[in-house]
């Protein structure tokens, strides 16, 4: 490279790492003010917990039939 091409390389390399100081030193950004909650975003939340809501209701029920069969299996076993 002819001396004036790597002065000017330098002179491009010292100008970007200039700038890229002085973005690093900027003002942070204010966070964003709360949105409301999107209604697909709870409605798609309310069709997942369904089906676990009501498997939760049926689980007692399914306990309480698993113990009456096992109850009459050791009765009929003694």
């Amino acid at each position: 490279m002819p001396p004036s091409s790597a002065r000017r390389f330098a002179c491009l390399g010292a100008i970007a790492l200039g700038l890229a100081l002085a973005a690093g030193c900027s003002k942070p950004q204010p966070p964003e003010k709360e949105r409301p909650v999107d209604p697909q975003a709870t409605q798609l939340r309310d069709s997942i917990q369904e089906p676990i809501q009501k498997a939760q209701a049926v689980e007692a029920d399914v306990d309480a039939a698993a113990n009456k069969q096992r109850d009459a299996i050791e009765a009929q076993a003694n």
